[in-house]
């Protein structure tokens, strides 16, 4: 990315308003640590409360989807551990299709977020907590930003909150950001979404839960197809790059 892209960027915001939200940030950061708030993102909590989460659920409705979506985003803006079993957790209460659907919509409200925080908010911390990744990521970004975004959305290659952070300091505009993370989480979310659907009957045969199942061929072959399928622009404009 261009250096007057990487200036402009650092310089977003009034300092007043980025040191509140910087403070409000470790406030609450701080504040869930403290409070070990940790501990309710656990299987032993969802198998200690799950008939109350149930009847709460069917008793909210509607109020139950927008607590979710907003626990969910809360936990993605502030890259709290537990994602995956948040998700797991999104399918047991709400079954496969909506938990998933409400999922999508809070990482990505969450991960939008992270990013406009990254880009305008924190910038100095937050790109030195991207490291050495930032450099390695770079050249994907430079080709082609929304074929390289979606295979990272669809393929794990690096942690979830660092694919959250890198594209604001590389010129990716917000709507390719947005657009990528929505439709490139849809898949894995889903296989997440499914486990958890079938988690009510694990834990009444007091089993344990086994991640590994979204390893499994059915699930992980059309993941991997869709990824390489995001490609497809890339290697098209490298070819016609050599060919002329």
């Amino acid at each position: 990315m261009k250096e007057s892209s990487r200036e402009a960027t650092a310089s977003g915001g009034s300092a007043p308003l980025r040191i509140l939200l910087v403070a409000l940030f470790c406030a609450a950061l701080g504040a869930f640590f403290f409070f070990d708030l940790d501990r309710f993102l656990s299987l032993g909590a969802l198998r200690t409360h799950r008939e109350a989460l149930i009847a709460w659920v069917e008793r909210a409705g509607i109020g139950a989807w927008a607590a979710y979506i907003g626990i969910y985003a809360v936990s993605t803006l502030f890259s709290l551990p537990g994602g995956a079993l948040l998700t797991i957790v999104g399918g047991f209460l709400f079954g496969p299709v909506l938990g998933a659907a409400l999922t999508v919509i809070g990482a990505t409200t969450g991960a939008t977020g992270l990013f406009l925080a990254a880009r305008y908010v924190f910038h100095d911390y937050l790109l030195a907590k991207a490291g050495p990744a930032l450099r390695r990521m770079e050249g994907g970004f430079n080709e082609n930003a929304m074929s390289y975004m979606l295979f990272l959305r669809l393929v794990p290659v690096f942690p979830f909150w660092l694919v959250n952070l890198v594209p604001a300091f590389l010129g990716v505009g917000l709507g390719v950001y947005a657009l990528t993370t929505f439709l490139g989480i849809i898949p894995g979310t889903f296989v997440f979404a499914l486990v958890g659907d079938g988690l009510g009957a694990v834990l009444d045969a007091g089993g344990t839960l086994d991640l590994g199942i979204v390893f499994e061929p059915r699930f992980l072959a059309p993941i991997l197809g869709l990824a390489l399928l995001s490609l497809v622009p890339v290697v098209y404009k490298k070819l016609k790059r050599r060919g002329s």
